[in-house]
């Protein structure tokens, strides 16, 4: 039980982490328009590089030290982040203007140190929790408590990070998110702590056999679930992030904040489905709730896409809510004045119900009945996360030369992918190779 308590509380953190990276956007991106979504790309790209070595990791050194040197980067990696608002601006004609590029590359530089720590703090989780719930249906249950925890801090951090910054300016810097990072470094530093106290199970080192890093991928279904994992976390990502922006971009008073409290609503609904996913996950086949979620955010990103930008809803509520949760007056100010947003913003972000259990589900299907290759599946895994990363990115292009609703077209796509792993993709066809 100690266990499982701590492996969901280590993935309460990389959410925490991870959903720095496009809110943080908005801000270099009044400055560098081009730079919205890189602090999310190096976060992810991290994952390129670390996601097999953290593989190695897990075997050679254990669950317990790979956390606690992911936490130590973690803290290094906020400490960067941090150190962007505090070199000098830009000057120009003597008076400091706005961040240089000194400033963007040494947050872009904290963002990729902080990818390495939930990238090694991934490998650590995932098949703990489904190693501690005996695999099958209920791995998959105990990995979805954990992605509550997960989606927990994931819906405070757009939420906090658009109640700081209210509205976007050219004034508006990392010094306005600064809190953030020093609250996400004493939260590692605790459970730094808590983590070198408590006795966490070593299953690996049971394993005699030494497994190949790439061993993993002499199974099919494996294979094709590290592509959906790729297009998954892409997903999970590119849904909120340019939900933000959408309305961000509307341009009225309180505009990122109401783009942050939307982009945490899709996080907080995420959290309600792993939420409820960890109750029926034990009755309901992984393959079921998969087939059925990705099936269902198709038709909400359809009825987002079509429903037309003149069907409106008051938002005025929203703005006073955050206002009293983050007791920020102006934007109780700016809630006196009318706010309006497009309806299909709900169904965007009712998206969240549906990528809840995605992330537990493909996981669950892709190492089932790997036995001693688990661990080598689980670097592939963290390796492909670097879809967070690329598909977003894709995502943001596709929204600069269009629009943010017509790039969820690549959004549908990529859930189309999910939806045939979950039909056809996820059976072991490989189950004559030997995982004793």
């Amino acid at each position: 039980m100690v266990a499982i308590i701590t492996m969901c509380f280590i993935f309460a953190m990389i959410s925490f982490v991870t959903n720095m990276g496009a809110p943080f956007g908005k801000i270099w991106g009044i400055h560098y328009e081009w730079s919205k979504m890189l602090g999310n790309l190096m976060n992810f790209a991290a994952y390129l590089f670390m996601g097999i070595p953290a593989g190695k990791m897990l075997v050679k050194f254990g669950y317990k030290k790979t956390a606690l040197i992911a936490l130590v980067v973690g803290i290094a990696g906020l400490g960067l982040q941090y150190l962007s608002s505090v070199i000098p601006y830009e000057v120009v004609d003597g008076v400091a203007t706005k961040p240089g590029i000194v400033n963007l590359i040494t947050y872009l530089c904290g963002a990729f140190v902080c990818g390495f720590c939930v990238c090694m703090l991934n490998t650590v989780v995932n098949p703990m929790l489904n190693i501690l719930g005996g695999g099958g249906n209920r791995g998959n249950q105990f990995i979805q408590i954990g992605g509550t925890m997960n989606s927990l801090t994931g819906t405070l951090t757009p939420l906090l990070t658009g109640a700081m910054i209210g509205t976007i300016s050219a004034s508006t810097s990392m010094s306005n998110v600064a809190p953030l990072l020093f609250i996400g470094m004493a939260v590692f530093a605790i459970s730094f702590v808590i983590i070198a106290v408590v006795n966490i199970p070593e299953p690996q080192a049971e394993v005699k056999e030494k497994v190949g890093a790439l061993s993993a991928l002499k199974f099919r279904h494996t294979v094709l679930g590290v592509v959906a994992i790729f297009f998954y976390v892409g997903i999970e990502i590119g849904i909120p992030a340019q939900l933000d922006f959408y309305v961000t971009g509307l341009g009225f008073s309180g505009a990122a904040a109401v783009g942050g409290a939307f982009a945490a609503l899709y996080w907080l609904l995420m959290m309600c489905g792993r939420f409820l996913s960890s109750f029926i996950s034990g009755k309901i086949s992984t393959k079921t709730q998969l087939m059925a979620v990705s099936a269902v955010a198709i038709s909400l990103l359809l009825v987002g896409i079509f429903l037309g930008e003149g069907v409106t809803m008051d938002c005025k509520g929203i703005l006073n809510a955050i206002s009293v949760v983050t007791m920020n007056d102006s934007l109780a100010q700016m809630a006196l004045n009318p706010v309006d947003v497009p309806m299909r913003c709900i169904f965007i972000a009712i998206c969240g119900l549906c990528t809840s259990v995605m992330w537990g589900g493909i996981f669950n299907l892709a190492v089932e009945g790997l036995g001693k290759f688990t661990a080598s599946a689980s670097g592939l895994f963290m390796t492909m996360v670097v879809g967070g990363g690329i598909m977003p990115l894709i995502q943001e292009v596709i929204a600069t030369n269009t629009s943010a609703i017509i790039s969820y077209w690549l959004v549908i796509a990529m859930l189309a992918y999910i939806l045939f792993y979950a039909l056809v993709g996820c059976k072991n066809v490989n189950k004559d190779i030997k995982v004793d």
